[in-house]
């Protein structure tokens, strides 16, 4: 049986950044990855702005995954693709895996996991749209896989659902391939999607974005012919009288990710309700001894290069794990914040050195962040804008304070006198 000191569940970015990572910390290192390709969902976004927090340069999906993808080349790094992770069993020697690919069923041994499996998206089922099921309803990830991998253009005239990132690109992307755009119906008071995609993908295009608007009903028998749209209430409830029927070929919808978690749920790794990825410490350990998680697995990044942060991280906690017992204080986002990660500090570990990421609850101008120990304020940072689809980044070294295990650390938002 193969020996590992860290195995990487997920070869896309997060994936990537974290096998490179413990190599480099002097693990022995296998990555798992479902698909015959490394590089995750980025083979297929095509468009450019990646990397710029990183690299300092636009690029394309592809070109910033093959920056990893050949450096984990050059260090022959092991990998294992076409390969699913059926079963994960924690021995007195480390987690045995079950893994099953091409060659059959094998099993391995490894001292840690890292799991870097990313985010779904939601699909109509869980948006609880009405009517028939027609062809024609797509989430954008599966638009985008047609247009830029297959070369197939799924719609000519088409109601996109939802201001996520990847709907407001495969608005302009479709629009660019001949396709009219009708409009983007967003059903929050706000986008959803970072501010430049916005105005790059809908404005610079003449794309309406209608807020406070929903998609409530689907027509058609085999194909779609229509959808019904509708003003919502502050409620999020349509408003009957708004209703209206939009002749179209195709439903895309952009309606929010979810992190990929069925491993996690079936170690029984506690998740955290406003992420749904795992409970995790400043090194990225989830509560289960020698189990990592990453990415948009841990919790949805906007910035891809976030996503390769966290990866490193893990990646260099996993291969330098030591099995001792841990403490924790906990980290808890409240007024103002819909959730902050980490939600642990490892009072036990000398090194406090944290990144935290937090998002906003709703936009807020000319407001205080400010970080509470026990109720006690120790650090205040001005922000002029937060919105809650652009997701903040902020180091802090908890190590000077002293926290113990009894200690509870809170993020909120005081906004300012105008």
């Amino acid at each position: 049986m193969k020996q590992y000191d860290v195995t990487v569940i997920g070869g896309g970015p997060a994936g990537l950044a974290a096998a490179v990572e413990a190599h480099k910390n002097g693990a022995k290192v296998l990555l798992v990855e479902r698909e015959a390709r490394l590089g995750g969902i980025l083979k297929q976004c095509i468009h450019d702005g990646f990397g710029l927090v990183r690299f300092g340069e636009k690029l394309t999906g592809p070109e910033y995954a093959q920056r990893f993808m050949q450096e984990f080349k050059d260090l022959q790094i092991e990998a294992s693709t076409l390969t699913f992770v059926t079963k994960i069993e924690r021995s007195s020697e480390g987690f045995l895996l079950t893994l099953v690919n091409r060659e059959g069923l094998s099993k391995i041994l490894s001292q840690t996991i890292i799991l870097a499996t990313g985010c779904r998206e939601r699909t109509a089922k869980q948006v609880f749209i009405h009517g028939t099921r027609p062809a024609g309803v797509f989430t954008a990830g599966t638009a985008q896989n047609f247009v830029n991998l297959c070369g197939c253009m799924p719609t000519k005239k088409c109601v996109i659902l939802g201001s996520g990132d990847i709907g407001l690109i495969m608005a302009r992307r479709l629009t660019l391939e001949g396709a009219q755009v009708l409009g983007v119906y967003e059903i929050q008071p706000t986008p959803s999607g970072l501010t430049r995609n916005i105005h790059q993908c809908l404005y610079d295009y003449d794309i309406p974005l209608h807020l406070s608007h929903t998609v409530t009903r689907v027509f058609g028998h085999d194909r779609l012919t229509g959808v019904e749209v509708a003003q919502v209430d502050d409620n999020k409830r349509p408003i009957e009288e708004t209703k209206q029927f939009i002749e179209c070929d195709a439903l895309i919808l952009s309606v929010g990710l979810i992190p990929e978690n069925e491993i996690a749920e079936n170690l029984g790794i506690q998740t955290d309700p406003h992420t749904k990825g795992p409970f995790c410490d400043q090194n990225l350990q989830t509560l289960h001894d020698g189990i990592f998680s990453c990415g948009n697995a841990l919790h949805v990044n906007d910035l891809v290069d976030y996503v390769s942060e966290s990866g490193e991280t893990a990646g260099r906690n996993a291969a330098k794990w030591k099995r001792f017992n841990r403490s924790f204080a906990s980290i808890e986002p409240s007024d103002g914040i819909s959730y902050v990660v980490p939600q642990r500090i490892n009072v036990a570990d000398e090194n406090m050195n944290t990144i935290l990421y937090f998002r906003s609850a709703k936009v807020f101008d000319k407001v205080t962040l400010q970080i509470l120990i026990n109720e006690k304020c120790v650090f205040e940072k001005k922000y002029n804008h937060l919105r809650p689809p652009e997701m903040e980044r902020l180091p802090f070294d908890f190590t000077a304070f002293g926290l113990k295990n009894t200690d509870t650390v809170k993020l909120l938002i005081k906004e300012d006198a105008q």
